[in-house]
């Protein structure tokens, strides 16, 4: 038995879902076993870029950033997968159940319901990896249900400009809305490109989640 969390989008008429979904706007949420149900809720915008008064839906981006391209090959022959821990990569499908320990043995504490949601390896065995969310839960996930591709959460309590060039003062091309995801292009020094719904653009770092250096938990 599972509780739904994030119920604004768990109560919403097929309708009302699906003129959410044309308009570009979805909620993510997580679900998680009755004994876990004090646990914090997710609801939130996943895809939703505002540009000229339209909202469009999450696109495609490079693999610039993918999983494992910053780790130095010192650090990449100390780890089980070979490649950095922490990092980031992202949620491989929609459904994604999380364990309380490495191994199916375990019980599922919660299940995610956001493909492409960024997370944060923060430990890992040869199948399983410990990943750490944009909330701060901790959970393990099959090595299967994860991607080396690289996207962000807006963290900012109001829409993130996202800035035609990587500097102060740039035109604006579009908003990223609250806890709004994108694909990570790349990042230059103190700016990084993101790119949603065939926009894209320059934001600082601290503007969004998962691009902190350091375990976000443990």
């Amino acid at each position: 038995m599972t509780t739904t969390f994030g119920l604004r989008w768990a109560m919403l008429g097929s309708d009302e879902k699906k003129r959410r979904r044309d308009e570009g706007v979805a909620f993510l949420t997580k679900t998680r076993s009755r004994l876990q149900a004090s646990a914090k809720s997710w609801a939130a915008p996943i895809s939703a870029v505002a540009a000229a008064g339209v909202c469009v839906v999450l696109a495609g981006c490079g693999d610039h950033v993918a999983e494992g391209k910053d780790c130095p090959e010192a650090q990449r022959a100390h780890t089980l997968s070979g490649f950095c821990v922490p990092r980031y990569v992202s949620l491989k499908r929609g459904e994604v159940y999380g364990r309380k320990g490495p191994g199916k043995d375990y019980p599922a504490l919660w299940i995610y319901h956001v493909k492409g949601l960024p997370v944060q390896v923060v430990a890992e065995t040869t199948d399983w990896r410990r990943i750490c969310d944009p909330d701060g839960g901790a959970i393990w996930v099959h090595r299967s249900m994860v991607d080396g591709k690289r996207t962000v959460m807006a963290a900012a309590p109001a829409p993130v400009p996202l800035l035609k060039q990587s500097k102060v003062g740039a035109a604006v091309g579009g908003y990223l809305k609250p806890r709004a995801l994108a694909d990570l292009n790349d990042c230059q020094g103190a700016w990084c490109k993101v790119t949603v719904g065939g926009v894209s653009g320059w934001l600082q770092p601290s503007q969004v989640w998962g691009l902190a250096k350091a375990a976000q938990c443990h």
